[in-house]
């Protein structure tokens, strides 16, 4: 198959073989695979027993098996015969695609299928990437694992109705914000809403465009792309040069609540950061009481932002994305 790897030691495992696990393991079909670029995209899958329940902001695992092909370009990944015969699973945000085919809004649980926003890992430091090299190269109609327990603390539970409610995200740490979006936007939260994702490159925003038509319908909701890698992020001669641009410094230099006309009130808000530790302030010498220098926990709880905890109610959340 053109663009495609077959496993290293693809005798060691026999096309009767790979049926049999196939039909033990998987549950799910892939309805449809939207790729926003070669190492972008969004993903539609229908469990066979149907859905589950689970709250916007939730998350379940994806898996395939070690057997299945890997698209080209990405780390070898040796696998002996009993390698082979596994399955590599890696858990997801729920996200959601917010406006249905006919351009109405709709809650994450009223869609037919569960949906997932998915970056490709070409490459990795301690072990070949294993699970989205294989995610890629499928077609709709394959069969694939969801695993049918939903888990996660990441979720509106707690949002008073008149609350506003922000969102930062980088890359594809926007998907619970997507289902959090639609969950308060159909029912009717009069708070002011705002999201704000940092990508690399334009492109990168999978979503950009439907949460462009919300901002048009919705006037208590606004809608922030930022780029570090784009001509006007990169050349100062660019006539918009911007330099790059995070979500630390536009909360930091009061150009979020410039643009989005929403002050960061510890009183009246609560704010959602999923996506790159770096910019939470989390990692392995770090903690929400003792996060990373100049990352969005330690920004925030100066601003009077309480993390949450099990312990303790407050108005900072975040998701240990990685």
């Amino acid at each position: 198959m053109t663009g495609l790897s077959l496993p290293n030691d693809t005798g060691a495992i026999t096309a009767a073989e790979i049926d049999a696990l196939a039909a033990r393991h998987y549950n799910a079909t892939l309805q449809s695979i939207a790729k926003i670029h070669s190492d972008l995209c969004i993903l539609r899958v229908v469990p066979d027993a149907g859905l589950v329940p689970f709250l916007p902001g939730q998350y379940l695992s994806l898996g395939l098996g070690n057997w299945e092909p890997r698209v080209a370009g990405v780390d070898p990944e040796p696998l002996n015969a009993v390698q082979q015969k596994r399955l590599c699973k890696r858990a997801y945000s729920i996200s959601c695609s917010l406006l249905d085919d006919a351009g109405s809004l709709r809650r994450v649980q009223e869609f037919p299928y569960l949906e997932f926003y998915v970056a490709l890992v070409r490459h990795a430091a301690r072990r070949p990437p294993a699970l989205t090299p294989r995610l890629f190269a499928l077609a709709p109609g394959a069969r694939i694992l969801v695993e049918p327990r939903v888990a996660g603390h990441y979720t509106l539970a707690g949002i008073p109705p008149d609350a506003d409610v922000i969102f930062f995200a980088t890359g594809t740490g926007e998907a619970p914000h997507n289902a959090m979006i639609a969950e308060l936007l159909a029912t009717g939260h009069r708070g002011r809403i705002a999201s704000a994702v940092c990508v690399r490159a334009r492109r990168d925003a999978g979503y950009e465009a439907v949460h462009r038509e919300l901002a048009r319908r919705f006037p208590n909701y606004r809608y922030f792309v930022l780029t570090t890698r784009e001509p006007e992020n990169l050349d100062p001669a660019h006539p918009h040069y911007v330099g790059k641009q995070y979500l630390q410094d536009i909360v930091r230099s009061g150009q979020f609540e410039r643009d989005a006309q929403l002050p960061l009130d510890p009183a009246r808000t609560h704010i959602f950061l999923c996506g790159s530790p770096a910019m939470i302030g989390l990692g392995p010498q770090a903690s929400p009481t003792a996060p990373l220098a100049g990352s969005m926990l330690e920004l925030l709880q100066s601003r009077g932002f309480i993390p949450v905890s099990p312990a303790r109610p407050g108005n900072l959340h975040f998701e240990r994305y990685w």
